[in-house]
């Protein structure tokens, strides 16, 4: 009404909104990544936004839980989904009896975190997300299997990337060694922000956990241990016989040897122990990719092993291991610095301009193009025929079919590459042969 205060329109902070062109790029990123994840027999799930808060917060812990939306509808307790990986083990746990193991799934959604909103953090954001699950057991070829998969997509995207690989047996059987089992997780949460805080704030705050100096510098020198394989392998195989130390570092040389199976290129993976993933689900094999030419970026895909996630569903051991796209925060980084590929102004291939008395003919002719794979549109406004050339230029449409009368009793019409300027006078089929080898040549 005229006397009521209009609303400002605005969205809040933390979600990301693109303009049509710019959600063309997005959404073939989003299609070349899944085609990846096909192409590796990996199968699609979809599971809700909203999950029971006892099971989304199962396991989560550390500062994840400060990041969680949570509420209450009736005196049901709720959250929204963080990340993709506690659904897929409430669905694994919920539908083990029909699934048929090792079970290689995909998804690709929106996951909320309430963080602090600033340059490249989202609290909405896609996750392109891959995963695989055992029964009982699940072999490293499984971790190495996600490893490859991070090459794949990021081939695929034509972005080049580093993965950095570790196994958080190491740290845990190292902390263990050190007879400081019981302080290890809070001495993990620090050690994994060294490359945010430094290494002298990281030691201050591992000593003020009541640890010896000693022991803290053995733990920060640990972490900055990276290089190839080989050359980190032999720097740390023989700093401790513990059990659960040597378990890691034999999963890492297995994993060494089917990464080069596989072919990977070894300049593009590296062994750092400093890699640890903030959350406490993970429990072996642990990989972060950063963008080779870009390092502040940060971690552009990540993921890793846990053993134990689905321990707390079900009495069933299902193992698994997964990668994750963050795909949002990626997309805007890419923007930012000008590494997307052209927008298009519009996917429009061919506009049809009706004139006299001849919509009913274009709407027809434009049925059959988009039969034949053209992605055609009429324009029926009531603009000139000036406006709706001039229209057609602005977004930058190849070609326009403009039918009149005429056209409609010969059924030869007039075919304009926008492009070049040059008009023909074509039959259907012979304007549908122009503009696919138009497509063609592309």
């Amino acid at each position: 009404m005229p006397n009521e205060k209009l609303i400002s329109p605005r969205k809040l902070s933390g979600f990301m909104e693109l303009s049509p062109s710019k959600q063309v790029v997005f959404d073939e990123m989003v299609d070349k990544i899944k085609q990846v994840f096909k192409t590796n027999c990996f199968m699609p799930i979809d599971t809700p936004v909203l999950e029971l808060s006892e099971i989304l917060l199962a396991k989560s812990g550390g500062e994840i839980d400060k990041e969680v939306y949570h509420f209450k509808k009736g005196d049901t307790d709720i959250c929204m989904r963080y990340d993709l990986t506690v659904p897929l083990a409430r669905y694994v746990a919920m539908n083990s009896e029909s699934l048929s193991f090792p079970f290689k799934r995909y998804q690709i959604g929106k996951v909320y975190r309430g963080e602090r909103a600033q340059k490249g953090r989202f609290r909405e954001f896609y996750q392109c997300d891959a995963d695989i699950i055992g029964n009982e057991n699940l072999p490293i070829p499984a971790d190495a299997e996600c490893i490859n998969l991070v090459d794949k997509v990021f081939k695929a995207l034509n972005i080049d990337i580093i993965n950095h690989i570790s196994n958080r047996n190491i740290l845990f059987g190292y902390c263990e060694a050190l007879g400081l089992k019981d302080k290890c997780n809070d001495i993990l949460i620090y050690l994994d922000k060294i490359a945010k805080i430094g290494k002298e704030n990281t030691l201050k705050e591992i000593i003020n956990l009541d640890v010896s100096k000693e022991k803290a510098v053995k733990l920060v020198s640990i972490v900055e241990k990276c290089g190839s394989f080989d050359k980190v392998l032999s720097e740390i195989d023989s700093l401790t016989d513990n059990e659960l130390y040597q378990k890691g570092i034999n999963e890492l040389k297995e994993l060494s040897k089917i990464l080069n199976a596989m072919n990977i290129d070894q300049n593009k993976v590296v062994l750092d122990i400093g890699i640890i993933r903030g959350q406490n689900y993970y429990t072996g094999t642990v990989f972060e990719a950063v963008v080779h030419s870009h390092p502040e970026f940060g971690t552009v895909c990540g993921g890793g092993r846990y053993d134990n996630l689905a321990g707390y569903f079900t009495d069933k051991k299902l193992p698994g291991v997964g990668m994750s796209v963050g795909l949002t925060r990626l997309f805007d980084q890419l923007d930012n610095n000008n590494m997307l590929p052209a927008y298009p102004v519009s996917t429009t291939k061919l506009v049809i301009i009706p004139l006299d008395n001849t919509l009913e003919e274009c709407f027809s002719l434009c049925t059959q193009f988009k039969e034949n794979g053209v992605y055609a549109e009429v324009n029926y406004s009531e603009r000139s025929f000036k406006a709706k050339m001039k229209d057609a230029n602005k977004r930058e449409i190849p070609f326009v079919m403009i039918v009149g009368e005429k056209e409609v009793d010969s059924k030869i019409y007039s075919l304009k590459n926008m492009a070049t300027s040059e008009q023909k006078q074509l039959s259907f089929n012979e304007s549908l042969s122009e503009i696919l080898k138009h497509y063609n040549n592309q």
